[in-house]
């Protein structure tokens, strides 16, 4: 081979030996980079809606406390009454009717969600209720235990099966509400009716055929004629506060609307973008700010001894998450 030929090889080879060991680019790689930022975003973006959610909801006693001149029928029939005119206005404006005429052609359906209805009208009432007669820590006490009520629902009809970590959390919480019970001579029926009314009412959505928006829609159109009616009575009769209450009255009901329907639509919309362990953890924002509302802001007591009954209660919490989030890390890893 001549000499120039023999420099030719070489530097054809060298070539292919500098494609053989160059890095092209990867062309999923800028996809999955964008996918994963895209994730990132979404799942933020659902925790901020939560978060928004459950603030709202933590700061329910302050609401409530506005209207405390009112009974709190009254106040939960306006709720009623103007959250399901918002509700509709916003479906009108989505042109989203079709799910309607379907589910009045449903019994079954219609049936479940008359039950939710009923519940979520005990539920308001006796929230309100608690809010303006001095009992917030009693309300907040309902929603810390409502995720141990939860597991217990599922069991029973959902034949889920509880793990040992989650049997010891209701234990523990059982146990915080006995001794409660023990130090204030009765049971605490407040904090037991809103977590056994919301845990059933969490359990028929669950198994329910609607969303979120469309399900508070029917509900509150099932409730609508008994609270509109109500409403009417009154004020044929010259009762009720649209008759005798004053304009900031009258104004704070009309809010009733909005601040029922807003958080619930934020929370639908973070349901939908973050995990149940992260929800898990986010659901403990409404009950901890109604208590130390109920604390600082009302002057409601809360001694030592009933102290250790919330920290009871709180320990079987931490026990819950902790082992919620045990099992699921176990899980992604196999």
């Amino acid at each position: 081979m001549s000499g120039a030929a023999e420099c030719r090889c070489r530097l054809f080879f060298a070539k292919s030996t500098d494609l053989r060991t160059t890095k092209f680019a990867d062309p999923n790689e800028k996809f999955r980079n964008d996918f994963a930022t895209t994730q990132s975003n979404f799942m933020q973006l659902g925790v901020l809606y939560s978060t928004l959610a459950y603030l709202a909801w933590g700061l329910f006693p302050i609401y409530f406390k506005q209207l405390s001149v009112i009974p709190a029928l009254e106040v939960v029939m306006h709720r009623t009454v103007w959250c399901m005119v918002l509700l509709l206005a916003v479906l009108a404006v989505r042109r989203q009717w079709a799910w309607l005429g379907a589910v009045w052609r449903t019994p079954k359906v219609m049936g479940a969600f008359a039950l939710s209805a009923v519940l979520l009208g005990i539920n308001w009432l006796v929230y309100v209720w608690a809010v303006q007669n001095g009992h917030v820590l009693d309300a907040s006490l309902g929603y810390f235990i409502l995720p141990l009520v939860n597991v217990g629902l599922g069991f029973v009809f959902l034949h889920e099966r509880p793990r040992p970590g989650q049997w010891l959390a209701v234990a523990v919480a059982a146990a915080g509400v006995l001794w409660l019970a023990l130090l204030s001579g009765h049971v605490p029926w407040v904090a037991l009716v809103l977590a056994v009314t919301f845990g059933f009412y969490g359990l028929l959505r669950k198994v329910g055929a609607l969303g979120a928006l469309e399900g508070l829609t029917l509900e509150t159109l099932v409730l609508a004629p008994f609270a509109g009616g109500l409403l009417l009575w009154w004020g044929l009769h010259g009762q009720g506060a649209l008759v005798q209450g004053s304009a900031a009255d009258i104004g704070w009901l009309l809010l009733a609307g909005p601040f029922t329907a807003v958080p619930l639509l934020l929370f639908a919309a973070g349901a939908r973008r973050v995990s149940m362990a992260t929800m898990g953890i986010l659901q403990y924002i409404s009950p901890s700010l109604q208590l130390l509302i109920g604390v600082w802001l009302y002057g409601e007591p809360f001694a030592s001894a009933r102290a250790i009954g919330f920290c009871l209660i709180w320990a079987a919490l931490v026990v819950y998450s902790l082992e919620g989030w045990w099992f699921s890390r176990r899980s992604a890893a196999l």
